[in-house]
This record gives structure tokens, C-alpha cells and sequence, in this order.
């Protein structure tokens, strides 16, 4: 008797259905029916309302603050657990706390690690996420981890382009490594922002290193959040005498006054994904959906096929 697998049900936290049913289109099946019930304090309750025994789920849910979001989550996959799914997939297209990767001064915790821990407890057998703040998180869990690279979103869009004289741009030291991948890939040059911060979110002084003057530069970061940095960045790029700045960021945080400082920078573009909600739209921001990279990167994984193909830097 041929045994055919039964296909993956994809289930979404309630902060990530509208990317969910993106994914679950491109994927071909229909997102699976949650309720929550919620009590009068806050506390709340997730329940699949149809069965998951013996199946592969797919929970998707970027687990942006509040905290409910990581919450929720957990929850759900405690839930697939005892309710008897043979695998839990945690597809969280932003992960969240990943900026606390390393102790980086005394009593202060590892919360990535943490998060790892949590998720790891509640029973998810696989975590599947995209552009990590940093990539040894990869190595915080003890189960596989599938870390997809937006750059196969935003490329193509790059070159869609047609920018001459390209320049790609790291805000920070620590975000080299990606502009340089990015620079090969488009055979660019690339320049470094070197900043410094007396406390989070406040840049004290920013030097450039390498030169802009009469070229289109476009800088690559994995997450945007007051948008301090980069409207610092643009502002000195054009001084430098740079004819455009774009700036291209995965995770579109944008607290605070991050949108009134993106309006009144010398960004002409800020392209991001929809690994999380924007809160209100800007001319200047555009949005590409990384719903079909999850999908075609979820049914490999469910019909254990290679996924390296999907790595192109």
C-alpha cells in the first residue's frame, strides 16, 4: 500500500495573519482555524478548532513586543504538542529579543537565548526565521534551524533598479559582513559607517569610511527601528557628495519617530518586508512580501527536499 503524506496545516498567531494567509496561499493550502479566548484580565487562550493529529504544522508569528506575541506562540505550540502533531514548525519571520545575543556588560541576560530555551521547552521540533540580528543564534537551539537571507527578496528588486555607479553602505561595523555579501553578488564597491553610542537608540558621532561622492548608494541592514541611524547615514552620505541613498532593512520596527525621521531624511527609499506590520504607510517606504520565500522554503522542508538552492549569498 503507497503511504502518501498528508499535506502541512499552516496555523498563525493573531499578529501574523496577515502575512500567514500570504503564506498559505503561495503554499496552497488553507490557514488553519484558531480561536482565542480571552479573560478579563488579559490572559488568553489559543485552541485549534480542527484536528492536527499525526500532521506537520506550521505556526507562523514574529514575535515583535509586547511580549503576548512570544506568548502566544508558545502557547500554540504547547497545544500542537498535546494534541498530538508529529512535527511544530515555529516560522517566525522576525525574531524577537535577538538584539540580546551576548552579555555586553555585567547582570544583564542573554535573551535570545532565553527565547531559544522557551521555545525549545514548549515543544517546537524546528524554528524557521529570516536575517538574524546575529547568525550564532543559530547555534542558541538544539533543533534545526532554517535561517533564510532576505537578500533573495530584495535583490532582484536591486538590479530591477538599474542604478549606475552602485555603492552599497553598512550603517555599523557590525553589519559589514552583510554589505559586503550584497557588494558581490553586485559587483559594487562598499563603504562602512563607523558610529558610536553612549546609550541605546542615541548616536553620539558617525564617520564614513570610503567614498560616496557621485555615486547611488544603497544601504543594507537587517532591522530599522527609530530610524536614527540611517536617516543620520543618508544625511551624511549626500553631504559626501553621494547622488542617491537608498536603504534597504528586513524588519521594519520603526518605533518612535522612526517615520518622521525617514520623511524628513535625505532617503529617497526605504525598501523593507512584511515580516512585520507597518504601522501606518509612507511614500517612501516600500514593502516586499516574503510570504513566497517562507511558502516555497515550508513545502521543501515538508517534502524534505535540499533548501540550500534558496541561499544565494
Amino acid at each position: 500500500m503507497s503511504h502518501h503524506e498528508p499535506e502541512a496545516k499552516i496555523f498563525a498567531c493573531s499578529k501574523s495573519v496577515y502575512l500567514a494567509e500570504q503564506i498559505a496561499q503561495a503554499y496552497g493550502v488553507p490557514l488553519g482555524k484558531v480561536i482565542t479566548s480571552t479573560y478579563s484580565d488579559g490572559e488568553f487562550q489559543p485552541s485549534y478548532e480542527e484536528s492536527i493529529r499525526g500532521l506537520r504544522v506550521f505556526i507562523v508569528c514574529s514575535t515583535f513586543p509586547s511580549a503576548d506575541n512570544l506568548m502566544e506562540l508558545l502557547l500554540m505550540i504547547d497545544a500542537a504538542k498535546r494534541a498530538s502533531a508529529r512535527h511544530i514548525t515555529a516560522v517566525i519571520p522576525y525574531f524577537g529579543w535577538a538584539r540580546q545575543d551576548r552579555k555586553d556588560k555585567p547582570r544583564v541576560p542573554i535573551g535570545a537565548k532565553l527565547v531559544a530555551n522557551l521555545l525549545d521547552a514548549a515543544g517546537a521540533t524546528r524554528v524557521m526565521t529570516m536575517d538574524l540580528h546575529a547568525d550564532q543564534i543559530q547555534g542558541f537551539f538544539e533543533k534545526p534551524v532554517d535561517h533564510l537571507f532576505a537578500s533573495t527578496i530584495f535583490l532582484p528588486y536591486v538590479k530591477s533598479l538599474g542604478l549606475e555607479n552602485l555603492t552599497i553602505a553598512s550603517p555599523d561595523m557590525g553589519g559589514s559582513k552583510r554589505a559586503y555579501a550584497y557588494s558581490k553578488f553586485l559587483e559594487s564597491d562598499v563603504v562602512v559607517c563607523y558610529k558610536q553610542r553612549k546609550v541605546a537608540n542615541v548616536i553620539d558621532t558617525m564617520e564614513l569610511i570610503g567614498e560616496v561622492k557621485g555615486r547611488n548608494v544603497i544601504l543594507v541592514d537587517d532591522m530599522i527601528d527609530t530610524g536614527g541611524t540611517l536617516a543620520k547615514a543618508a544625511d551624511l552620505m549626500i553631504e559626501k557628495g553621494a547622488l542617491s541613498v537608498r536603504a534597504i532593512c528586513t524588519h521594519p520596527i520603526l518605533s518612535g519617530e522612526a517615520y518622521e525621521k525617514i520623511e524628513n531624511s535625505k532617503l529617497s527609499e526605504l525598501i523593507v518586508t512584511d515580516s512585520i506590520p507597518l504601522k501606518k504607510k509612507s511614500d517612501k517606504i516600500r514593502v516586499l512580501s516574503c510570504a513566497p520565500l517562507f511558502a516555497e522554503v515550508m513545502h521543501m522542508v515538508h517534502h524534505n527536499n535540499s533548501i540550500s538552492g534558496k541561499f544565494i549569498m
